[in-house]
């Protein structure tokens, strides 16, 4: 099972290019794809669902034309979206069954059979006959993987899934995801860097509309190795620094500024190399790619 996207663009009718020449090979197992907010990864989510079309390029999912043949990719396609509705007064045995009937699944035992071993995959059996307004988010969050789990789907796409979960829904999130990406291709859309570095095996970094860079997480955030140097400054000097450093990233640490700046030798006093991380090579790639943008043709 392989995905083949190629040279996929879209611009909108406000002249915002979301996607500039896309093109990415993602085999089976999960794969992350990284960007900060509005860097086009929903556009290319959607055009991979059906739900939108792309200006140019292709996309096949093993022969699947998925631009000129739909149906045909529906039937093998799970999506979760990154807001999803939901019917607040009906249950979740209800709405799945729904679900299942809607997507072909006509046999009643079969369905039946077909809902219950999803809910019970997802942890939310024994929640079947609570109406779905009563749901925590991460709870709605697994209800939405049942649903995209129907009919045994080759391609899952989830968008932005663990924004505002806490800590233990993301766990058994990603416990959840982790395991379903054993078998079929998984694109884990997100702006969590965490999220990629945890769960996926090969990744992509989006920004501005184009493909920044791509690889293993672990190779990636090694190709920085030597690079990457620290130090806590006041809060009052981070202007200064930015100023004068490539300033990546900075966080705060007991009341003072913790930055972390790129360097091809020491930047100077005080500061130290650390091992870089994959937030350091997102914060790199997006702010390099920023830094450029406007001078690379649309």
């Amino acid at each position: 099972m392989e995905l083949r996207i190629e040279n996929l663009s879209k611009r909108y009718a406000n002249g915002v290019q979301a996607l500039a020449g896309v093109s990415l090979t993602i085999g089976a197992g999960m794969f992350g794809l990284l960007g900060p907010n509005g860097a086009g990864k929903s556009t290319l989510m959607r055009i991979l669902a059906t739900l939108q079309e792309a200006d140019s390029g292709t996309a096949f999912l093993d022969d699947i034309d998925i631009r000129s043949d739909k149906h045909r990719l529906r039937q093998v396609l799970g999506y979760l979206p990154q807001e999803f509705g939901l019917y607040p007064k009906v249950t979740a045995l209800q709405l799945l069954d729904l679900f299942a009937e809607l997507k072909g699944v006509a046999n009643g035992r079969e369905r039946s059979a077909v809902v219950e071993g999803l809910l019970r995959q997802t942890n939310l059996w024994d929640a079947r006959h609570q109406r779905l307004g009563t749901f925590s988010g991460g709870m709605k969050q697994r209800f939405g993987i049942a649903q995209a789990l129907i009919g045994d789907p080759k391609l899952i796409i989830v968008d932005e899934p663990t924004a505002g979960l806490d800590p233990e829904e993301r766990v058994r999130f990603h416990n959840l995801l982790s395991e379903i990406g054993e078998h079929v291709i998984v694109i884990l859309s997100t702006h969590i860097v965490s999220d990629v570095s945890d769960l996926c095996q090969s990744m992509a970094i989006i920004s501005l509309g184009r493909l920044v860079v791509e690889g293993g997480p672990l190779e990636l955030a090694a190709s920085l190795r030597g690079k990457i140097w620290q130090k806590l400054i006041a809060r009052a000097d981070l202007g200064e620094y930015k100023a004068k450093y490539p300033v990546i990233s900075s966080r705060l640490v007991t009341g003072r500024t913790l930055i972390r700046v790129y360097g091809e030798t020491a930047p100077g006093e005080g500061f130290e190399m650390v091992e870089p991380d994959l937030e350091d090579l997102y914060f790199w790639s997006v702010t390099r790619r920023q830094a450029v943008g406007s001078m690379l043709p649309c």
